[in-house]
């Protein structure tokens, strides 16, 4: 049995439940076993107490008190990647160099497992490996409803730059979302903080109330509406500013413009587009959530160079923007620069 141990959190390990990181690192260890170290306090993240859900994030520190050794575990085998998966996910590529690849993540994909999670892009990421010496690597997270723009590291030493500069907010990205109503002023900045609710959803927290609000943390989104339907529906760009779990959902709902088809935070209404402008459309709208990660600017970490990637609406969006008469070409790339607020 080793000693107490100080790990700090890897570049392709953050952004997932603690039981489930520490279950990897030490996979003889059962879940009754880490919920009793959190109950006594031995688990600490950056010297804080946590519980089994607590999420970890790159560059924390976790406590580990002693446990017992045992033989290093078998390579856990990466599921055969179907034929038409393969290909589906190679027909979504965006651009890719030696260092990087940005793939179209399709809506209703999610990007790693979870309960109930067998099929996600971090589990097939080895029909994206090309003649790379290892599959991609994730650097961030999209939720699985949300379409568009996903960015993955093709060596360790580019996923270390990547994950430092989501971290480090030197990354640009701009959603384009379709949302209920109108948003006054057409274009502004959302500062509630946000905590976890109960399930998966995330409750906002006033900005003169997050510092006394246990788990809660400060969140940014800028936003700006880019055209409307007589005022019951808007196609709005989103800047996460932080990157907090459903960050732009939360926040447009907390500023009553929902995102469409987003049923845990729209409420009954949007997610069946009932009253309002979904009846006005008579029914013809997907269901499906119109959030869409269009643009991602970065500094490339070997060459320096500025990149930007774009990711064309997924098909129920681009009928809903059809619909609607809207014309990507008619707005700016980046509205927050080319825009009069």
């Amino acid at each position: 049995m080793s000693g107490v141990r100080q790990i700090e959190v890897g570049p392709d390990e953050g952004d997932q439940r603690i039981d489930r990181w520490l279950r990897r690192r030490f996979p003889q260890l059962g879940q009754g076993r880490i919920e009793k170290m959190c109950r006594k306090g031995e688990l600490r993240v950056d010297g804080g107490r946590v519980k089994p859900a607590t999420r970890v994030e790159v560059g924390q520190t976790v406590r580990v008190p002693p446990i017992p050794d045992a033989a290093p575990a078998a390579p856990k085998a990466r599921p055969e990647v179907s034929g038409a998966d393969a290909e589906m996910l190679r027909s979504r590529v965006l651009w890719r160099d030696d260092h990087l690849l940005a793939l179209d993540k399709p809506a209703g994909l999610a990007v790693q497992g979870g309960s109930g999670q067998d099929r996600h892009v971090d589990g097939m990421a080895e029909a994206l490996r090309f003649d790379a010496d290892a599959p991609p690597r994730l650097v961030h997270r999209l939720d699985r409803e949300t379409s568009g723009v996903l960015l993955m590291a093709r060596t360790r030493s580019a996923a270390a730059a990547a994950t430092a500069a989501f971290r480090a907010r030197e990354t640009r990205k701009i959603y384009w979302a379709a949302v209920a109503g109108t948003p006054t002023p057409r274009m502004g900045t959302i500062k509630y903080g946000l905590v976890k609710g109960q399930g998966e959803r995330m409750e906002t927290v006033h900005p003169q109330q997050v510092e006394a609000t246990p788990g809660a943390k400060r969140a940014l989104s800028d936003y700006a509406v880019l055209d409307d339907a007589g005022g019951r529906v808007s196609w709005a760009a989103l800047v996460p500013v932080t990157g907090r779990t459903h960050q732009l959902r939360a926040h447009m709902a907390a500023l009553g413009h929902p995102i469409v088809g987003d049923g845990r935070y729209g409420g009954r209404g949007q997610e069946n587009l009932g009253d309002g402008w979904g009846a006005m459309l008579g029914g013809a709208v997907s269901r499906k959530m119109h959030l869409h990660a269009r643009s991602l600017s970065f500094d490339h970490p070997v060459t320096g160079r500025r990149v930007t990637i774009t990711a064309p609406l997924p098909e129920h969006m681009q009928a809903t923007w059809d619909l609607l008469g809207w014309r990507p070409e008619d707005v700016p790339a980046d509205p927050f620069e080319e825009m009069d607020p």
